[in-house]
């Protein structure tokens, strides 16, 4: 493990070349093994906490939850937290490449059972903590992403989308769920997380499903379905692919301004440090974003066979990158927020996992990205920061992201095992 850890590229570019709509995108620099900097996951010292911007405090909303990954607040303000990890995967930890990345995520934290629960958190007391905790809904399958329509919700578990009947107010659901449409998932299911989101007149779903693979070395047969965005009619239960291509889709918003829909999306790796570019970008209806023959647009992954040139030229570029293996997960459109400027208009928070497969890391943070005219404009602004310690250690792993009924950011912190919560401390402008 010493020797696999000391193996690899380093970054020969700074991390700001790897942002924005035209980022940097040199030769690819494969090593005979992967870059490996793993982040360890040790937790929050007491008394320690993240680092906030400028004009900010940051609060704990709750402590000492099981592994937390995903957010949802309710109309009524409750807050709903997703308390998960990976089911078993047991086609996709074989061979030596599979025993080396299970040994990966147990040191980066992300190796405990699945608690398979959904929390609800309710109010703020004087100390910024929630007043009230309970277990909305236990029992599921590495559950992810959470939607309410109308007195309807839906939790995307890792192999299928769950309805249960909902009554605003009540802190806890006992009624058996029924199944809307099964999902991808099985023996490999090597990206397990499966989001959600609510079309603006409830009559859909939009469901995120990740790639199987890295760069397709399982084959094409276990990608059927995956890497891909998928639409489901709540009034049928059928399904098409709204978009492909994207390896690892997890966040989903709609942008304000044009009503599209918006992602983030995790990129391949073992292209060295400076590769790929991870990235946002808004979704077009049958849109395909290059995953696995091509990155950021018609860049061609060589390593791919057999190669696709008829799906690259139809390859669309995403809007923005968000730099190289930073894990983008949490995307909440800041419509709404009572942050203090510069964060005070059109703009998205983004959580930022953080690498594993760079040198020196990169992510660890949420961060701020300014929007014009329904388009990202600009450097990004750190939110939070501080989850690496001056060792290399990880206090925390940011997740989630979502806005609380009073405007204020909420990060799921899944190493801290934290809810985070983002006030200003000066009147916004």
């Amino acid at each position: 493990m010493v020797t696999l850890t000391a193996c690899g590229d380093m970054a020969k570019l700074p991390p700001s070349a790897s942002f924005g709509a035209n980022p940097a995108l040199p030769e690819p620099n494969p090593t005979l093994l992967p870059t490996v900097n793993i982040a360890p996951a040790k937790g929050w010292p007491d008394g320690v906490k993240p680092v906030s911007a400028p004009g900010t405090t940051v609060t704990a909303l709750a402590k000492n939850l099981d592994h937390p990954r995903w957010i949802y607040v309710l109309p009524n303000g409750d807050v709903l937290v997703a308390e998960t990890n990976a089911p078993p995967k047991p086609e996709d930890e074989k061979g030596i490449k599979g025993w080396v990345m299970k040994w990966f995520m147990k040191r980066a934290g992300a190796s405990v059972p699945s608690a398979n629960r959904i929390t609800l958190l309710r109010g703020i007391g004087p100390d910024g903590m929630a007043i009230s905790r309970s277990v909305f809904l236990e029992g599921l399958n590495s559950p992810f992403g959470m939607a309410l329509v109308g007195k309807d919700f839906y939790v995307a578990n890792t192999d299928a989308i769950m309805r249960f009947s909902y009554v605003e107010g009540e802190t806890r659901i006992t009624s058996a769920g029924v199944k809307v449409i099964d999902l991808p998932g099985g023996p490999i299911n090597h990206h397990w997380t499966k989001n959600l989101i609510a079309s603006r007149d409830g009559s859909k779903l939009f469901v995120t499903v990740g790639s199987n693979s890295n760069a397709a070395e399982n084959g094409m047969a276990v990608e059927t379905g995956r890497a891909a965005i998928w639409e489901v009619d709540l009034k049928t239960g059928t399904h098409r692919i709204f978009a492909s291509g994207l390896r690892n889709p997890n966040g989903l918003g709609w942008e304000p301004r044009s009503g599209a829909l918006w992602t983030v999306v995790n990129e391949r790796d073992e292209l060295g440090s400076d590769l790929v570019p991870d990235y946002m970008t808004s979704v077009t209806d049958g849109g395909f974003y290059g995953w696995p023959y091509s990155y950021y647009g018609q860049h061609v992954d060589t390593r791919v066979k057999p190669a696709r040139p008829d799906l690259v030229v139809k390859a669309i570029a995403p809007d923005y990158a968000l730099g190289t293996h930073t894990a983008p997960l949490g995307l909440a459109f800041a419509e709404g927020n009572t942050l203090p400027a510069p964060f005070n208009h059109d703009g998205v928070f983004i959580g930022q996992h953080g690498s594993w497969n760079r040198k020196p890391h990169s992510g660890y943070k949420v961060i701020f990205v300014s929007f014009n005219a329904g388009k990202p404009a600009g450097e990004p602004i750190d939110v939070l920061t501080g989850f690496l310690s001056a060792d290399g250690d990880a206090f925390g792993r940011p997740v989630g992201v979502a806005l609380d009924k009073q405007g204020a950011p909420l990060v799921v912190d899944d190493v801290g095992n934290s809810v985070w919560r983002v006030t200003a401390t000066t009147k916004p402008q």
